[in-house]
C-alpha cells in the first residue's frame, strides 16, 4: 500500500486578498505562510516519507523544501503540479467575477456551466495532466509514503478523482492553505484517509 499526502502550499499575500493566482503568478509565501511551511514540517516529521514532489512555483516549492529539510530528502519539482492556467484572468481580484472563482470555472453541471479562462486551461486539463502525474508516480512504489505540495486546483481535481465526483462537486469543497489531505493507493484502490487538515495551523 502507497500513501499520498497532498499539501496544499503556504499562504501568500494574494491568497489573503483573494487575487487569482494562477500557474502563471510566481507569488511567494507570505509571514504566515512561511509559519504555515514550518507547521507542516513539524506535523510530518514522524511520517517515514520515500520521496517529495512539488510544483515548481515558488510558494509550493519553499513548502516542499521546509519538509524535505526534516527529512534530509530533495523536492522534485515537477510543471505537471502547477497551479490551473488562468490566462487572461491572472492577477484579477476574484471579488471582480459575479460568482466564487471555482463556481466560474466550474459550473454546477447544470445551470451554470463552466468556464474556460481565455489563454488558460480547463479544470479538466488540470485533472488529468496533473492526476497521470500523481497516479503514475505512486504506482511505481510497492509500499511507502509519497508527499505532493502543490495548488487548489490540483488537489481538488485530485480528490473528485479519488471520490469518482464530478468535476463540478469540487464547489462544495473548500481546501485551506497549508493544510494536507490523504488518500492511499493499495492494488489500484483509492481510499480517501483524510480531507483538508489545518490543526497544525491553530496556533498561527
Amino acid at each position: 500500500m502507497v500513501k499520498i499526502i497532498l499539501v496544499r502550499h503556504g499562504e501568500t499575500e494574494w491568497n489573503k486578498i483573494k487575487r487569482i493566482q494562477g500557474g502563471d503568478s510566481d507569488t511567494p509565501l507570505s509571514e504566515t505562510g512561511k509559519q504555515q511551511a514550518k507547521a507542516l514540517a513539524a506535523r510530518l516529521k514522524d511520517e517515514k516519507i520515500t520521496a517529495i514532489f512539488s510544483s515548481p512555483l515558488q510558494r509550493a516549492l519553499n513548502t516542499a523544501q521546509s519538509i524535505a529539510a526534516v527529512h534530509q530528502l530533495e523536492v522534485t519539482a515537477l510543471p505537471s503540479l502547477k497551479e490551473i492556467k488562468a490566462g487572461e484572468w491572472e492577477g484579477r481580484l476574484a471579488a471582480k467575477f459575479t460568482l466564487r472563482f471555482d463556481e466560474f470555472l466550474c459550473g454546477d453541471g447544470c445551470a451554470k456551466q463552466p468556464h474556460i479562462p481565455p489563454g488558460g486551461e480547463s479544470v479538466d486539463d488540470v485533472q488529468k495532466r496533473a492526476w497521470a502525474t500523481i497516479s503514475s508516480l505512486a504506482k511505481q512504489q510497492a509500499e511507502g509514503t509519497l508527499v505532493f505540495v502543490t495548488h487548489y486546483f490540483v488537489i481538488m481535481t485530485a480528490i473528485c478523482r479519488i471520490l469518482n465526483l464530478p468535476l463540478h462537486q469540487m464547489i462544495r469543497l473548500r481546501l485551506s492553505t497549508g493544510s494536507i489531505s490523504v488518500f492511499t493507493m493499495d492494488d489500484g484502490n483509492l481510499r480517501l484517509e483524510l480531507f483538508n487538515d489545518g490543526c497544525h495551523n491553530l496556533n498561527l
